[in-house]
């Protein structure tokens, strides 16, 4: 059975057709049916140069690799942070999302194993203080409404990074001459990515017209203190991130490089959270993250 079948005997469909949840469901249903997990089976892992990919790309596939199996990690941060979540989240999370990501994860850790790279080493079990203190207060529906948007705002920048940097790894691995891997690993991953960013922008959009000035008010504030790049939850992890960058060619302008980077990261909460604000071209902080990682990373 398909997930758009499971999600059918799971779930109704919402009554008004125009309704977000509406164009949601339909969304989640089309990828369930369009973009199954990626079989494993049918990655070609064969690397004309092994060591020169490692050397080049190494960081890049490592961190990657790492982000793309803590979404096991990630299913349990919903469940706490969203007791009560709309039908539709669950199914997008839960049944389509989460096994799509593993399976990218699971690529892409044959992968560097295979080109000689450590194992990775993700956290799929241990949940944050910060998370578990928010996830008790999400049981009151207008704090589960912040945590949603919250959610929704992290899938999108989340998703966005991943997309761009997807692109440029396959660019890079072209540029290799690693056809194989670009071919049937990196390119069927970048496929999957912009269906999810699709869906958390509809998400974040809907619930963002309906939350009240004060729910507005606590999220930007929360957003503004919480963001991190993405994967990033201590120092190293942050320096790694700077090193992501620097691998991919993100910052070969310098600082106009990372601005171009961030500003597309943080495209949709600046219309959103921020369209009070004019003139201003991207939220300080999402470039301020970007930055400070970068400067650790020469750093080190």
């Amino acid at each position: 059975m398909t997930a758009a079948e499971t999600s059918r005997v799971r779930y109704r469909r919402p009554r008004r057709d125009e309704s977000v949840e509406a164009r949601l469901f339909e969304h989640v249903e089309r990828l369930g049916e369009e973009h199954p997990p990626i079989p494993l089976d049918s990655a070609d892992f064969t690397m004309k140069r092994p060591d020169l990919l490692a050397s080049r790309f190494g960081g890049v596939v490592a961190y990657m690799t790492r982000v793309e199996l803590e979404v096991e990690r990630n299913v349990l941060e919903l469940n706490l942070l969203l007791p009560d979540p709309p039908p539709v989240d669950k199914l997008f999370y839960a049944d389509v999302w989460s096994p799509q990501e593993i399976h990218h994860g699971l690529l892409l850790d044959r992968l560097q194993t295979l080109a000689g790279l450590p194992v990775s080493a993700p956290n799929v079990d241990k949940i944050s203080f910060q998370l578990r203190f928010l996830g008790a207060l999400a049981h009151l529906p207008v704090i589960q409404d912040i945590s949603r948007m919250l959610y929704y705002l992290t899938g999108v920048a989340t998703e966005k990074s991943a997309i761009l940097a997807y692109n440029l790894l396959y660019k890079g691995l072209l540029d290799l001459d690693e056809r194989a891997v670009a071919s049937t690993i990196i390119a069927p991953i970048r496929r999957q990515e912009p269906g999810h960013f699709a869906y958390y922008k509809i998400a974040a959009r809907g619930l963002w017209d309906e939350m009240a000035p004060w729910q507005k008010w606590l999220t930007r504030l929360l957003r503004k203190q919480s963001f991190e790049v993405v994967g990033a939850y201590n120092k190293r992890q942050r320096t790694e991130f700077g090193g992501v960058m620097e691998d991919l060619g993100i910052t070969v302008e310098g600082d106009i490089g990372i601005q171009k980077y961030a500003q597309q990261v943080g495209q949709v909460e600046l219309e959103l959270l921020w369209a009070q604000r004019q003139g201003l071209r991207l939220p300080t902080y999402v470039l301020d993250s970007f930055r400070s990682a970068f400067r650790l990373y020469r750093r080190s």
